[in-house]
């Protein structure tokens, strides 16, 4: 039924979001702060072990930068539980202790309507079952058998048998009352060139295929004889059933997702139950066709990182390509997929029948990213000893890379490919070692064939430059001066992490040794949100962090990072922090970046890349500058002591 705005956005007002989904999660005690109405947890939609999935009270909406989804009170209740949008509704206005609205007339007919069909399919799966167990059903349990099915997996997954009849189902449902125009409108009957419908499904196995609560909407049917014209056979779309918006077994695989971390894609009935049966239940598979849009955002709704699995032949490597193509324009940070190839001649169903689970845990180990398959397609079987064949590879990956909408994800992509072009098409070499030829670009020797190499000659001297910065060389030292007055300092005055906990938690250092002193925190805080100074320096001894402590107090001692000491007052602590913090991140960004234009300039020698890199060059020169002024954090604070 349809409700106003007015009334919507009532209910959704006296409700706050984290009411609702404070039923279904654990809210983070470090990162939420229910004073603002800022709630954290892990994501409900796909399993991870930090919190990125974020709902906010006072917006009354849900994000998970993990996965991506977001929405309002009522679609976390139909995308979670599965509730049809009414029933969200009214689940809502109950927690608000508003009155549902009166129904439409016609709207409630047509509800009846589809509950009256679920009855039927209902209906029509029961008899299937109970005649699998029937005399007409030897042949389907010999089969079932010989497939090694055990009879708890088999009524696990409804599986029943559709007798060689015309009439039986039909017969059977008109006896429960149910009228001709209902089974015709289910799919259960259909009509071919004569007056009177007949059964659709004869002599097949059968498999209900649930929604996402459970409900039967629609069959496949796997034929019993030989000569059968489609082997498999599926339900017609219907008022319950569209094909490409279901996932065979996604009610199921949804439950076991929080426990396994990701959800499996395989492609058939079979597949599915062998695998179920064999241990992997975040098992699902598209109903006969290749992966749609929608069932590709319906895995991505149970885990960021969904692995699709494809029989290891021809037709199987075109179908994973298919579907690669399918999703890159669709990624993001946290949203991918991956890619399981079997061994040729192999599904699923028959290496857990060979082989047992550990066979198919091998080929899920050996999952592809999505950029791995993409190289793959675009190099295998190819030559490119000709500057022309090597400039159409270039714009190959220019034209698939630029069809990623993301904008962050996309950048990195293009990336990824120039240094998979640079290192396929052989090593660098400067200038010097090229003799007369061009400066920018030249053959390499050898049994390569005349392989192309992009390489400026003035790289070398870019890289030594910025090598001798002091940035760069205390970048390098085991004990970086910054980075061991932020551990010190956060260790003595842990309530800087509370106040700083999204940079903290993701702070990245060069020392090994900090490394491990800042894991040790957040497993000390992680059990004890509330734990001081000693607890932390308690956990670091326990850990045997202790010498590795007592270094890093020495050096800040040794160099006068106040702020840093436990005496300290918190807000020159602060104070510091905060500033040494964004030097920091500032100095480890730019890293990064130099990184990524160092090798975007070997692969493309242009002039906008050659500016690029100088841009950064004169960046961290910068940031040399300051820090320079700046060491550690000993004189950071504006309230700096005398003497």
């Amino acid at each position: 039924m349809r409700f106003s705005p007015a009334f919507l956005d009532e209910i959704r007002d006296r409700v706050p979001i984290s009411s609702v989904i404070g039923t279904r999660v654990s809210w983070d005690r470090r990162k939420t702060n229910a004073a603002k109405g800022d709630w954290w947890a892990c994501c409900p939609f796909h399993g991870e072990k930090s919190p990125s999935f974020h709902c906010e009270d006072r917006k009354g909406r849900y994000h998970c930068f993990g996965c991506g989804v977001s929405g309002d009170h009522f679609r976390f209740l139909t995308e979670l539980d599965g509730l049809s949008f009414p029933e969200a509704v009214e689940r809502v206005a109950d927690l608000a202790g508003v009155a549902m609205p009166a129904r439409d007339v016609e709207e409630e007919k047509r509800e009846k309507e589809r509950a009256s069909l679920h009855e039927v399919m209902e209906l029509a799966t029961g008899f299937f079952e109970q005649r699998l167990q029937s005399a007409d059903g030897a042949k389907a349990r010999a089969y079932l058998r010989e497939r090694r099915l055990a009879p708890a997996t088999q009524q696990a997954f409804r599986l029943g048998y559709a007798p060689d009849s015309r009439n039986a189902l039909k017969e059977f449902l008109a006896a429960k009352g149910v009228e001709k125009g209902q089974m015709e409108a289910c799919g259960l009957t259909v009509f071919e060139d004569v007056p009177v419908s007949y059964d659709r499904f004869r002599d097949r196995i059968m498999f209900p295929i649930p929604d996402s609560r459970g409900r039967i909407i629609a069959f496949g049917g796997r034929a019993m004889a030989s000569d059968a014209l489609a082997k498999y056979l599926n339900s017609p779309e219907t008022a319950l059933f569209h094909k490409g918006n279901v996932l065979y077994n996604f009610a199921r695989a949804r439950k076991a997702v929080q426990k396994a971390e990701t959800v499996i894609a395989v492609e058939g009935y079979m597949d599915v139950i062998a695998l179920a049966q064999a241990g992997f239940e975040n098992v699902v598979a598209p109903l006969g066709t290749a992966l749609t849009e929608n069932q590709l955002e319906l895995l991505w709704r149970m885990a960021g990182e969904p692995i699709l699995c494809f029989d290891g032949d021809q037709a199987g490597l075109k179908a994973a390509w298919r579907a690669a193509d399918l999703a890159l324009p669709a990624i993001q940070p946290g949203r991918t997929v991956r890619f399981a190839l079997l061994p040729d001649g192999k599904d699923p169903d028959d290496l857990v029948r060979d082989g047992g689970a550990e066979a198919f845990r091998g080929v899920l180990s050996g999952a592809r990213p999505l950029a791995d398959l993409l190289w793959s397609r675009e190099t295998s079987g190819r030559t490119f000893d000709t500057p022309e064949r090597r400039a159409d590879l270039e714009k190959s990956l220019r034209e698939l890379t630029g069809r990623i909408r993301d904008e962050s994800v996309r950048y990195h992509y293009a990336q990824e490919m120039r240094e998979r072009a640079q290192h396929f098409f052989g090593p660098a070499r400067r200038g010097a070692e090229r003799g007369g030829q061009d400066g920018r670009r030249g053959r390499t020797g050898g049994a390569g064939g005349g392989r192309w190499q992009s390489g400026p000659g003035h790289q070398s001297a870019i890289t030594e430059s910025l090598g001798r910065s002091a940035m760069v060389k205390r970048g390098a030292d085991p004990m970086p001066l910054r980075e061991t007055a932020l551990i010190v300092a956060i260790v003595n005055h842990p309530a800087l992490i509370e106040e700083f906990f999204e940079h903290v938690e993701f702070l990245d250092f060069t020392s090994a040794d900090l490394r491990k002193l800042h894991a040790v925190l957040l497993d000390v805080l992680a059990h004890d949100a509330g734990a001081g100074r000693e607890a932390v320096v308690a956990g670091i001894e326990a850990a045997g962090l202790g010498p590795v402590w007592e270094r890093a107090v020495g050096l800040a001692r040794r160099t006068r990072q106040w702020p840093a000491f436990a005496d300290a007052a918190i807000d020159d602590a602060r104070d510091a922090f905060a500033q040494a913090l964004h030097l920091h991140v500032s100095a480890r960004t730019l890293h990064k970046e130099l990184k990524a234009a160092e090798t975007a300039l070997a692969a493309d020698p242009s002039d906008e890349n050659y500016r690029h890199l100088v841009e950064i060059q004169t960046q961290m020169r910068e940031a040399q500058a300051a820090e320079a002024l700046i060491e550690g954090f000993g004189v950071s604070s504006g309230r700096a002591r005398a003497g």
